[in-house]
């Protein structure tokens, strides 16, 4: 690492625990949004349900914050949804993320680090939008197998999942249709400040528009290349060069590899170890920088057994509490000092 690299990463660490210790004092709202219409396979519903029965709420009640679960969204569906310009569902998406972005932008407005489970990766659409009403300035780090920025003109499904990105780009606005469901939203996020991580399947669409927007982003490859501790550095370097602003991190399960994370709809190989995975997270919680995160695409119909499903949804309670400072050192609980060994002499010689 150059000698500014090192500057950089050491201010960056000082800060983030300053960050931290504040961030320690907050709150945290966890958010359901079971929906599943951004593509074609049911399941994803019941991505909250099993995530919390992973025992989400009592993790991140261990780590001393006070957590509030604010349940799931209840999705009212058209009765008529056809497709536009072969994008499926597009009334059904536009609705379920306008509610979405109301309810994130609430809870963030109120003070609270967000935790949206999902559901499919479409919902990111109204978590970010509604995060970014309250955090104008706010930055996206997307963790995922796929870079989810299809326009309709170039997806190869029309799946909603496979576009989110799109909407949010300001950039984008003149390649965006006026898809029915989504007149109440406007293009929010600079290319700049976006940052993909885990990326190993992407269509030429978005290929095209990764190098022509100037994306920065990690493949697996890069992973691989530089380690994830530099992609990390780089990533932060990237995005707060300029000044330090509130994190959205978006994650998708299955940017970890498929035998870890079994239960998911859109697998490829090759994907995110643990240690890279958990890593990830635990420098994200170090900047103190983390407002609102989702966890998508935990798809419990789609997982082999029971064991298979457990897992995926363990692996999210994993991914969530090391985003809020679960740390692999074990626990921080503090203690005044050492007990003193005690003279059992004479009780030895009774």
């Amino acid at each position: 690492m150059s000698l500014r690299g090192q500057v950089s990463h050491l201010l960056r660490n000082l800060l983030g625990r300053a960050h931290t210790q504040q961030s320690r004092a907050q709150s945290v709202a966890v958010l359901g949004a079971p929906f599943s219409r951004g593509q074609k396979r049911r399941g994803l519903e019941h991505g909250p349900k099993v995530i919390r029965e992973a025992g989400l709420i009592e993790r991140l009640s261990g780590l001393d914050y006070s957590v509030h679960d604010f349940g799931d969204l209840n999705f009212h569906h058209p009765e008529k949804d056809e497709p536009y310009m072969e994008v499926n569902s597009p009334r059904t998406v536009g609705a379920a993320n306008k509610a979405l972005s109301g309810a994130v932008s609430r809870a963030i407005g109120a003070g609270h680090t967000l935790v949206m489970l999902g559901g499919d990766h479409s919902l990111a659409i109204g978590s970010v939008s509604g995060h970014a009403q309250q955090c104008p300035d706010l930055c996206l780090i997307w963790v995922d197998a796929h870079a989810d920025i299809n326009t309709p003109m170039t997806s190869p499904s029309g799946n909603l999942h496979g576009q989110p990105v799109a909407f949010m780009l300001k950039e984008l606005q003149d390649k965006m249709p006026a898809l029915p469901g989504f007149s109440w939203l406007k293009p929010f996020l600079s290319a700049r400040d976006l940052v993909y991580i885990g990326l190993r399947d992407v269509d030429p669409g978005e290929y095209h528009l990764l190098k022509n927007l100037g994306v920065q982003y990690f493949t697996m490859r890069d992973i691989d290349r530089l380690g994830i501790q530099r992609v990390m550095e780089a990533t932060f370097d990237h995005l707060m060069a300029r000044k330090q602003r509130p994190i959205h991190l978006s994650f998708d399960i299955d940017a970890f590899d498929p035998s870890l994370a079994p239960a998911t709809g859109t697998p490829v190989n090759g994907g995110l170890t643990y240690r890279e995975g958990i890593y990830l997270t635990e420098e994200i919680h170090n900047t103190g920088l983390l407002s609102a995160m989702d966890l998508v695409e935990v798809n419990p119909v789609l997982g082999a057994n029971p064991e298979a499903v457990d897992a995926t949804a363990s692996l999210a309670v994993d991914v969530i509490a090391s985003s809020l400072g679960q740390t692999r050192e074990g626990a921080r609980v503090s203690i005044d000092e050492i007990p003193a060994a005690k003279d059992d002499t004479e009780q030895l010689r009774l």
